[in-house]
């Protein structure tokens, strides 16, 4: 299964892509090119808080709490949010499983919607910039429902989040 995003302007530099992997279990890639250093683009994805810059406004997202000895990302930190999903109040846990900055760290879900979702984070020098690359393997819970439900509509919604952080993240890195 291939989806391309075709629901939002998708910066030149962008590119995403979900692959059916397993049963219920598939791979979201993107791949952006920043005209930024690694360090700058790094430290951008190590804040927390600027994830409300990048996500649509109709998730209503909301970070609850950081469980770290610092407000930025670090190995085991943890961080408790929410997003309304279909009018539905569903809170997120993620854990930091891999930080080695500046070149990637990984989320993991411990808590949430999904029965696994870990996200790789990858920033390489590129052309005097950074090519960001993501890599989100993603298993849905309930099997054949939930195979079913990411195909009449969760695809579509995920290629919309991440089309809309591609067009915010360009911005940023156009400032």
């Amino acid at each position: 299964m291939y989806t391309s995003c075709t629901s939002a302007r998708l910066p030149a530099s962008s590119t995403i892509r979900t692959d059916r992997i397993g049963r219920a279990s598939f791979i979201l890639k993107t791949e952006q090119y920043l005209t930024v250093s690694r360090v700058r683009a790094f430290s951008f994805f190590e804040d927390p808080r600027n994830l409300f810059f990048i996500t649509p406004d109709w998730l209503d997202f909301r970070l609850q709490r950081i469980q770290s000895f610092s407000p930025m990302v670090t190995e085991g930190s943890e961080f408790d949010y929410h997003i309304n999903w279909l009018k539905l109040s569903i809170p997120w846990r993620s854990r930091i499983v891999n930080y080695r900055p500046p070149e990637e760290f990984t989320d993991a879900q411990i808590r949430g919607p999904f029965q696994t979702w870990q996200y790789l984070h990858r920033f390489d020098i590129s052309m005097g910039g950074t090519r960001m690359t993501d890599e989100v393997y993603y298993c849905v819970p309930f099997s054949l429902l939930g195979t079913f439900v990411h195909k009449l509509f969760l695809d579509n919604q995920l290629m919309d989040i991440f089309c809309y952080r591609a067009v915010k993240i360009y911005q940023w890195a156009k400032e």
